[in-house]
């Protein structure tokens, strides 16, 4: 089989190609025999009927600094390809939300991955509201006096943007600390968003375990330990991985979430455990695939493609 895919993603150029999922998917597809089309979202367009992007042919290589060649500019009319991957990065703003408005126009006749009327309606951290006894406690609240009355009850909490990334404006604030009003007052200058506020888990501190699920199962996890001073365990933040099993408490809560995400056409999801707890379940752009087959010598990348081609089939 041979398909014809494109990616909508960031630009190309930057990209870490030992660490981008985005890549090696890529790179995998290429390998298989697929040919590859890539454009940014600012160039995707709607006109009279029709869903166009104006991207390049791609063909990429495992070298850096030499990672890829594109082909002449031309504009694609997306309904002919087969399959879309829809892998720029959050924020999850409305410019990101219009693009899977328009994805949605040719999915499931080009086949978008992952589903975006889902990951418009699944965003990150609010999917989990929905598995609230695999989650520590949590609350969704822009009002000041609703967060205060919450640290209160659980002491030491987590606050951070509903619709952040990477690590991005998250804080750790004990029980006495005196700066959640200005963060507070910050956040809410940027933004008219809500915030999110989780009771603080010690256990962060042995690592925030990535599970990556392709199409509903678990396919493998690796632990991501936080530097040393830092609460965040994001590698975009220096966050260290290392080689981890699933625990029976993993497969637990993949069991339980997994059937919705295939049925939701959630094709490649990570999702972040601490401890016996579910906190995260990216599906927008989630990452981990090339450390995790480092790690345990998997094909991951290949597995994404088996479950997609079996779909296109």
């Amino acid at each position: 089989m041979s398909l014809h895919v494109a990616f909508q993603m960031d630009p190309i150029g930057p990209i870490n190609i030992d660490a981008d999922s985005t890549f090696r998917i890529a790179e995998e597809a290429q390998a298989r025999g697929h040919r590859l089309f890539y454009y940014t979202p600012d160039k995707i367009a709607y006109r009279e009927g029709r869903v166009t992007a104006r991207g390049w042919p791609l063909e990429v290589r495992r070298e850096k600094g030499n990672h890829f060649t594109l082909g002449d500019e031309t504009e694609m009319d997306l309904a002919d390809l087969d399959v879309i991957w829809l892998r720029q990065d959050p924020p999850f703003d409305m410019g990101y939300i219009t693009t899977t408005h328009l994805l949605d126009m040719v999915h499931p006749q080009t086949l978008v991955v992952n589903d975006p009327f889902w990951v418009r309606n699944y965003p990150e951290k609010l999917l989990v509201l929905a598995f609230s006894d695999l989650t520590p406690p949590t609350m969704i609240a822009r009002d000041l006096e609703t967060l205060k009355v919450f640290r209160k009850d659980h002491g030491d909490v987590i606050l951070k943007p509903l619709y952040g990334n990477g690590g991005a404006g998250v804080f750790k604030l004990q029980s006495d600390d005196s700066n959640l009003a200005s963060l507070h007052e910050v956040f809410t200058g940027i933004n008219r968003e809500p915030l999110i506020m989780q009771k603080f888990l010690p256990d962060v501190s042995k690592g925030d375990k990535r599970i990556i699920l392709v199409d509903g199962e678990p396919v493998g996890a690796i632990n991501r330990v936080p530097a040393a001073g830092e609460t965040r365990s994001n590698m975009h933040v220096g966050g260290r991985p290392e080689k981890v099993s699933l625990t029976d408490r993993d497969r637990e809560i993949c069991a339980a979430i997994g059937p919705l995400l295939k049925e939701k056409g959630q094709v490649f999801v990570g999702i972040d455990v601490i401890g016996d707890w579910l906190t995260e379940i990216n599906v927008t752009s989630p990452t981990g695939i090339q450390e995790l087959e480092r790690f345990d010598g998997t094909n991951i990348a290949a597995k994404i493609w088996e479950a997609i081609e079996a779909k296109r089939a």
